[in-house]
């Protein structure tokens, strides 16, 4: 690649001509950009020493923190006129959305397009952060007459850093490896980042996977702020592989069927203007391929949702440090990787300001159709649960995505039921609530809650299944008729605080009375469960009901049982004597007693994927708030695991699980009496030595051996790929494992592995040949998804093995899973 002097590239804009008041970055950092990395903290004050010089064109605002604590800010820019009626440009734009609390009519005519450009998103996608501090300084320039022209008509808002810990952490790592000059050689050590890379956030999520779901702080905190501006084009910067081109919209199929022909149309009008800039550089780029719009979590797809133009551009740059031999014999450097997002980023506020009337209009015409119900075949959604604690958990995901509920003035109806799969009458659980598409999120209802999701080419980026009443494990129905939606009355229950000189008893109904387990458990209260369903005053009580009694435990139980109950949404029930009126007597073998706090550990770091291992970690600390003890794979045979009664092994790619010694320290564990659950991978890799489960060899017709083709390839992966389907799990919910679950459980796909049938074990999550429920699945790997165990428990010795094929943690908003990872700790087992 050539390399260009910043003087000469991108749009004509001069970066050499300097206004004394306005510092360059160059200036502030001394150096030039790209000839080193920047860690957070410079740009952070480099942004605050831009808003100072210029406090009438910029504006800084802090919305939150990482989980290490680094700042996370979004820098206001537009013209001095704009930025003195900043937020009234942010009351009129949700006015137009029909979001703002007043009912006063937008005004179109004046007002300016809102412009958000997010960075380094992945932290070791370092570049884009360098290129802000190249845009904002252009932004601001007095001498830059272009910008000036462009803020005109629109407000900027510049997210300089989404990822500070995963940036920091591979800056700090690449700077103590680096030499005096960088190596360009792909082979040498500053290309070879260590485990588990700066991509995630400080718990290893990856937060361009988060933006529906909002399970991470910094999505939660940056989305708060998003909903409050709700802008017509959002950019989200990214690096792809160093041997790649730059790559910008338009996009790839799929394409979901939501997006407008306008914000189809503006992608190919806003790719063009890029190509112009590239061109005249004799850069090279690519579009329409790859990164698609469909699943509704990404950068890109979310604003789409949302009434944007959501974008997401690439460039080549992943393992490039500061500079690196690609396989045309080019050196990539950070300083071009920073000048090519420089320049997308002034195309795109180019072509905003350019086209800001017809951004408007479009972008108020999305959501007066979205309140006119245009949007889809369905026009209500309703869910229904016994256990109201399940229902929050949805709750909880309309309200961050600001999507409006209520209940129902009428029950009678019918719909298309998502358990059953068929068009059935209502029946309510005991708890429900109704979505109209009749509101201004309607488009996003519609991604969110959808029963079946329309893909257009399997070629998908992602996962292609998603409907949040499988994934909350809550019944719900798909109505083509406009049912009417009351506003929910604020519920005047509240949990009763018991007192009782025997003990209590918790019903297993969701995932918050195992919150309220973890709670007991932590806080040195003994717990029982029960095997079997009892009666006790009149009251049926069902298998994993929890046994708190005196006996035993110490003299605050009662108290620190309240609290748990109370914190957790769970009513218990005072019980007065072990004699029950049906069941088992609580002095019986069906009562079943859990260790006093289990101890919990789990193996990462090398060998285990970073993803996956994050998933367990933070579903440990941060949701159902129980210690875990994190273990390096690579360092197993060094540690005495009888210092733990379990042991998680989550999905990875384990060398040392093939090796003899290994697998007989495991083995010595679990027949000493200890626990050990294989996610994944891990227990694809246990099927193929002595563990006593094995994988279920695939089928495929005789066709499939006949000469390929090359240029079918493509067509040839996709039919034996699943990057992420619905299946139906028939569950043994008499078994421990499965507690608190009705018959059946749905699980996110995403590979072929299906398990022979254990015959000395319990087979307690199995598929049969009618399981597929929705998503794309390939036409040749589809038929042999039947007829084997997925999730299965099998005693060894004194302990326990528990085998969970899927991922039921996935991106931790698989809620219905969270579950079953509490009742494999807890309750699956001697």
């Amino acid at each position: 690649m050539k390399k260009l002097l910043f003087g000469l590239l991108c749009l004509g804009f001069s970066l050499t001509t300097i206004a004394q008041s306005v510092p360059s970055p160059e200036q502030f950092l001394g150096y030039k950009v790209g000839t080193r990395f920047t860690r957070h903290h410079l740009i952070v004050e480099y942004v605050k020493t831009v808003a100072t010089a210029r406090p009438d064109m910029v504006k800084v605002e802090k919305y939150g923190e990482t989980n290490e604590g680094r700042e996370l800010m979004l820098a206001f820019v537009s013209t001095p006129e704009n930025m003195q009626k900043l937020d009234q440009i942010r009351i009129n734009n949700l006015r137009m959305a029909g979001l703002a609390k007043d009912k006063a009519a937008p005004q179109t005519e004046n007002a300016p397009a809102i412009v958000w450009l997010s960075y380094n998103v992945h932290g070791n996608e370092a570049s884009s952060s360098e290129a802000f501090l190249l845009t904002i300084h252009a932004l601001t320039d007095p001498t830059n007459a272009q910008t000036k022209e462009w803020l005109k008509n629109t407000v900027v808002v510049l997210d300089p850093c989404i990822n500070p810990d995963g940036r920091d952490r591979y800056i700090n790592w690449y700077n103590s490896v680096v030499g005096k000059n960088y190596n360009a050689d792909p082979a040498s050590r500053e290309h070879a980042e260590p485990w588990p890379g700066g991509r995630s956030n400080h718990y290893n999520f990856d937060l361009n996977r988060d933006w529906a779901w909002q399970t991470q702080v910094e999505t939660q905190q940056r989305l708060k702020k998003y909903q409050e501006w709700m802008p017509q084009i959002h950019v989200d910067y990214h690096e792809q592989g160093f041997n790649e081109p730059y790559y910008f919209a338009p996009a790839a199929e799929p394409i979901h069927e939501v997006i407008t022909p306008w914000q189809r149309d503006f992608q190919v009008m806003i790719g063009r203007n890029h190509a112009k800039y590239f061109d005249q550089n004799n850069w090279l780029f690519f579009t329409k391929e790859r990164f698609d719009l469909l699943y509704p979590s990404y950068g890109d797809t979310y604003p789409v949702y949302n009434g944007a133009i959501g974008m997401t551009y690439e460039q080549g740059g992943i393992r490039a440090g500061l500079g690196i031999l690609n396989e045309d014999n080019d050196t990539l450097t950070l300083v071009d990787r920073a000048a090519h997002h420089f320049t997308t980023g002034l195309s795109t506020i180019e072509i905003a300001s350019k086209n800001k009337g017809k951004l408007l209009a479009e972008f108020k015409q999305f959501f007066d159709d979205s309140r006119a119900g245009k949007i889809g075949e369905y026009k209500t959604y309703v869910f229904t649960a016994k256990d109201e604690n399940k229902m929050a958990a949805l709750k909880k995901l309309l309200n961050q995505n600001g999507i409006e509920y209520g209940v129902l003035g009428s029950k009678t109806f019918r719909g298309f039921n998502y358990f059953t799969g068929k068009d059935d009458s209502f029946t309510d659980e005991g708890n429900h609530i109704a979505v109209s598409a009749f509101q201004p999120r309607a488009v996003m209802a519609k991604v969110l809650l959808e029963p079946r999701t329309v893909v257009t080419d399997s070629n998908t980026y992602d996962i292609t299944a998603w409907a949040a009443s499988y994934a909350y494990g809550i019944k719900g129905y798909a109505v083509k008729e406009r049912l009417t939606v009351n506003p929910e009355t604020a519920s005047n229950s509240s949990v009763v605080t018991i007192n009782s000189n025997y003990g209590a008893l918790i019903p297993y109904t969701s995932f918050s009375s195992a919150k309220v387990l973890a709670y007991l458990l932590k806080n040195g209260v003994k717990v029982r469960f029960v095997e079997k369903p009892f009666t006790y005053k009149n009251k049926n009580y069902d298998r994993g009901t929890l046994v708190i009694l005196k006996t035993s435990n110490q003299q605050n139980w009662i108290t620190i049982l309240n609290n748990a109950c109370a914190q957790f949404n769970v009513q218990a029930d005072a019980v007065e004597t072990g004699f029950m009126d049906k069941g088992s007597d609580f002095g019986s073998p069906d009562i079943k007693n859990i260790a006093a706090t289990p101890k919990v550990a789990m193996l990462t770091g090398e060998q285990s994927s970073s993803l996956a291992a994050g998933e367990v970690w933070h579903y440990f600390d941060k949701i159902l708030e129980y210690p875990i003890t994190l273990l390096n794979a690579v360092d197993i045979a060094r540690y005495n695991l009888k210092n733990y009664d379990v042991i998680i092994i989550p999905d990875g790619n384990y060398r040392s699980l093939g090796e003899k010694a290994t697998g007989d320290k495991l083995k010595d564990f679990v027949r000493g009496g200890g626990k050990l659950i294989a996610l994944e991978n891990a227990m694809a890799l246990m099927s193929r030595s002595d563990w006593g489960i094995k994988l279920k060899e695939a089928k495929f017709d005789k066709a499939d051996d006949s000469v390929k083709k090359y240029a079918n390839r493509e067509v040839d992966y996709i039919t034996n790929s699943i990057p992420g389907a619905i299946y139906k799990v028939d569950l043994d919910n008499t078994h421990p494992l499965a507690f608190g679950y009705p018959e059946f459980y749905y699980t996110l796909k995403q590979d072929g592995n299906v398990y022979e049938m254990m015959k000395d074990g319990w087979n307690v999550g199995t598929i049969k040949k009618e399981a597929y429920v929705t998503g794309f699945a390939g036409a040749k790997l589809k038929p042999n998804l039947k007829d084997g165990m997925l999730f299965g428990v099998q005693d060894m010795g004194a302990g326990t093995v528990v085998y969970i094929s899927e991922d039921p943690l996935f991106r931790n908003f698989w809620e219905n899973g969270y579950l079953l990872i509490a009742n494999a700790v807890f309750l699956a087992g001697k």
